[in-house]
Parts: structure tokens; C-alpha cells; sequence
């Protein structure tokens, strides 16, 4: 990790949920929904298209692991929003990549408005 002012290139061990080689997870300091966990690459790298195949793969394993601890922590669970937003226009606020796994329960959120095919 190496950006001096990036928070996921200086993140507190303790707060790591699980990690590999060159990925780890947290909790999203301001979760959508209870057990949001950020998965970021340990390179500091700006979105996850500038990641390496690796590193991708590397996420995709972490979040497997991480779907699975928060399945045995909170059983209600029932789908998860796997996701990144990448680019100022599309709402990333850290310049970091990072690939959001929120949790989701039945009535959590509205579902959205009906369109015509």
C-alpha cells in the first residue's frame, strides 16, 4: 500500500476482517446495510479496471470468504449487491479501488419502479 493520504492504504490491522496475498476486507465505515464489507486490492491501484487479473481473482476469493462469514454470522441474510463504483460520475469517493459486498433481506429496500419492456 502506498498512498500517504488514501484511508485503505493505511488501514489498522485490527480491523481487518480476513486478507489474502494482495487483498483484504473491512467494514464500510458508513454501511448501507448492516455487515457492508469493502474488498481492496493492496496495491494502491484507482478502480478495479486498473487491477491485475490477479488482483481481481484475488477479491472474487476474498469475497467468497466473506459472503460465507456473514452468512454464519446473520443467517437472515438472503442476496448480496457485489459491486464497484468507478469514476466521479458513477459516485466512487475514494480513489482507491474497492468492490462493496452489502447484504440484503427481503423488505431491506424498496424494490425499484416496474419499467415496460
Amino acid at each position: 500500500m502506498s498512498s500517504d493520504r488514501c484511508p485503505f492504504c493505511s488501514v489498522d490491522s485490527l480491523s481487518l476482517l480476513g486478507e489474502n496475498e494482495l487483498a483484504f476486507a473491512v467494514r464500510d465505515r458508513f454501511p448501507i446495510r448492516p455487515l457492508h464489507t469493502l474488498l481492496i486490492p493492496k496495491r494502491h491501484v484507482t478502480d478495479i479496471f486498473k487491477a491485475t487479473a490477479e488482483e481481481r481473482e484475488a477479491l472474487h476469493q476474498l469475497a467468497a470468504v466473506c459472503r460465507e462469514a456473514i452468512m454464519r454470522e446473520a443467517p437472515e441474510v438472503q442476496g448480496f449487491n457485489f459491486g464497484s463504483n468507478i469514476g466521479a460520475a458513477a459516485g466512487q469517493k475514494i480513489f482507491h479501488a474497492h468492490v462493496h459486498l452489502i447484504p440484503r433481506r427481503h423488505g431491506d429496500t424498496p424494490p425499484p419502479p416496474a419499467r415496460p419492456d
